[in-house]
């Protein structure tokens, strides 16, 4: 038992992060605070409300600290820790997608591009976009009103003539020098001013070009320009969310029925550049300002990185510490970044918009919850389960002609998809085509070595009909722990239609078949989709490998070395095809026994 009156009398008064361990030494939760006893002390005095606080407080075996110079190095050690162990009592953000930007490159016919991760690249960068599709959206607006180049580095070098983008009139041609370079850096400029959002500056530069083009009677480039006016113009009406100011992010906050939904809206430049939603895992019992405090902390303490953070961040409601979060904050970004709860004006028109998003996202995510409850409740009576159904597995296999096998396994949770749990399988040994061979090899892989029970599932379907569930039996047969998996095999109609599936059971060997809306066969039917998505996804992979992979890479004993000797001495890689065994043994360094295994791998012999 913990001696919590014994550790409170060495701990100090001073600010630290303390971590909470249970029995098997497994950290189970992490918090701050301005004074570490006093915190502590708070949960084991006799009466502790909360049922959450309660739980963890039952499940403490040791407690540690760690003390801190300040709150602010706290807060920041809390979430380094947090995302370190990721404690089931803590809220967690999962989220580790970096944000994609626009890159404006400083070559002398600067390039504009998508970039992700490191802003290691010379040029300059506008965003951060919510998504890939806010950018590509971005990009090829730009391209119609201001045509610089898209092309990699590479590709533009080579060219001798104009491409297809610049017939179509996406493109300037830089390459070819279809544009001078004063022109093309004019259209640089505008396209960087069109990105911070000065679209009026551009137009009126636009608008005194096309006068001075039409003086001058050079009436083809006047009506160039008067046809990015019209574009621009057109930009402008569809920006209908725009306002005064230039960056900021709006974060809407909803949480019901154990549902948080964090809607963030991006602004920079006055307008809004998208928004993007988060549902980060909380624990049952948690209060709100815990959860706001926790996902502002994890989101643009790891999610954003510095020099991206916005100068200010508007959130739903007000929270007790929020000079201590935005300070944490501000140092991180190495700039000043201000947390403000508005109650009037524009900022709180976003703020409005954005709780109405997380309201609708949250009310969307429950919806889904419910209707795969339901599901699960369904099978759970279908198939006469004593206990709730917490963790189902399916099995399938993909192959061309035999070629390229592989065996797919798909986990559902009481929540449904765990993708992080997906397992592929190369299958080998085995003759190809024969199914009923990889299935056995998937289930002893997957099965064979299991340590850990907590992961043997409830359910296995096997996407096939009785002779698949027999191998399945067959490997199940000496089963050495105490839960003994339902199997069950998914066998399609005639016909092979969605809902003319049959069910059988492998304990009884009965059949089932279900009403086409039942709920139950709808989930099934998902559980059993997902594992032949998954399964053809890494066969077309590999397939796609073993057709651009040289026959020479297959040769035993060849090298690079030796593979780059034959390119060279015979003219590539057709030359080697159609060389004979006597021209291949005449190569430097290939002897006549390695030239005759180099001829057969090419012939397929």
């Amino acid at each position: 038992m913990f001696d919590a009156k014994l550790f409170l009398q060495t701990v100090p008064r001073q600010p630290g992060v303390y971590r909470m361990l249970n029995a098997s030494a497994q950290v189970i939760y992490v918090g701050k605070a301005k004074d570490l006893r006093a915190r502590l002390s708070s949960y084991f005095r006799s009466q502790v409300d909360g049922v959450k606080t309660r739980s963890l407080v039952s499940q403490i075996a040791n407690v540690e600290y760690t003390l801190t110079h300040s709150e602010t190095e706290a807060l920041i050690l809390e979430n380094n820790l947090i995302k370190q162990f990721m404690p089931r009592y803590n809220v967690l953000l999962r989220d580790d997608k970096s944000y994609p930007y626009i890159l404006l490159s400083d070559h002398k016919h600067p390039r504009i591009s998508s970039h992700r991760g490191a802003r290691s690249k010379g040029g300059q960068y506008f965003g951060p976009y919510p998504n890939a599709g806010a950018v590509w959206h971005s990009l090829k607006t730009l391209q119609k009103i201001f045509p610089l180049r898209q092309c990699e580095d590479g590709f533009y070098r080579a060219r001798t003539r104009p491409c297809l983008q610049y017939q179509l009139k996406l493109c300037s041609a830089p390459c070819v020098g279809k544009i001078s370079d004063d022109d093309y850096q004019q259209l640089v400029r505008m396209a960087a001013l069109f990105l911070r959002g000065k679209n009026q500056q551009v137009i009126d530069d636009l608008v005194q070009r096309m006068t001075q083009a039409s003086e001058q009677q050079q009436f083809e480039q006047a009506a160039q320009y008067r046809d990015q006016i019209l574009a621009l113009r057109n930009v402008q009406q569809q920006q209908s969310v725009s306002g005064e100011h230039d960056e900021m992010d709006i974060v809407g906050f909803v949480y019901s029925h154990g549902v948080a939904a964090m809607h963030v809206l991006f602004v920079r430049d006055k307008k809004v550049l998208g928004s993007k939603v988060y549902f980060p895992k909380v624990p049952a019992d948690t209060a709100e300002v815990e959860i706001l405090t926790a996902f502002l902390l994890q989101f643009y303490l790891d999610g954003y990185g510095a020099q991206q953070l916005p100068r200010e961040i508007v959130i739903a409601q007000p929270l007790a510490d929020v000079d201590a979060v935005a300070t944490a904050i501000s140092d991180v970004a190495g700039r000043k970044v201000r947390i403000t709860y508005a109650q009037r004006g524009e900022k709180a028109q976003y703020l409005s918009l954005a709780q109405k998003n997380a309201q609708q996202a949250c009310d969307n995510k429950q919806s889904l919850a419910q209707k795969m409850l339901l599901r699960y409740q369904q099978l759970q009576q279908l198939l006469q389960l004593d206990s709730a159904i917490g963790r189902m597995e399916c099995f399938d296999i993909s192959h061309t002609m035999g070629q390229a096998t592989i065996a797919s396994c798909v986990v559902f949770d009481g929540q449904g998809p765990n993708k992080a749990e997906y397992r592929r399988y190369n299958v080998t040994g085995i003759t190809g085509g024969d199914d009923y061979a990889a299935m056995q090899f998937a289930l002893n892989k997957r099965y064979s070595k299991l340590q850990d029970t907590d992961k043997i599932p409830d359910i296995i379907f096997i996407d096939g009909g009785k002779g698949q569930l027999n191998i399945a039996i067959e490997q199940f047969s000496n089963w050495p722990h105490a839960k003994m998996p339902l199997l069950v095999g998914v066998a399609k109609g005639t016909s092979r239609k969605p809902g003319l599936e049959t069910l059988i059971l492998a304990q009884s060997g009965r059949s089932i078949n279900l009403a086409e809306d039942a709920p139950a066969l709808h989930l099934i039917q998902q559980i059993r989709d997902e594992a032949h998505r998954f399964a053809i996804t890494g066969h077309r992979n590999k397939r796609g490998k073993a057709l651009i992979k040289s026959p020479l890479e297959q040769v035993k004993g060849i090298g690079e070395k030796r593979r780059q000797a034959l390119l060279h001495y015979l003219g590539g890689l057709q030359g080697v095809m159609q060389a004979s065994v006597k021209e291949l043994a005449s190569v430097p360094g290939i002897s006549k026994a390695q030239a005759e295994n180099i001829y057969h791998a090419c012939h397929n012999k």
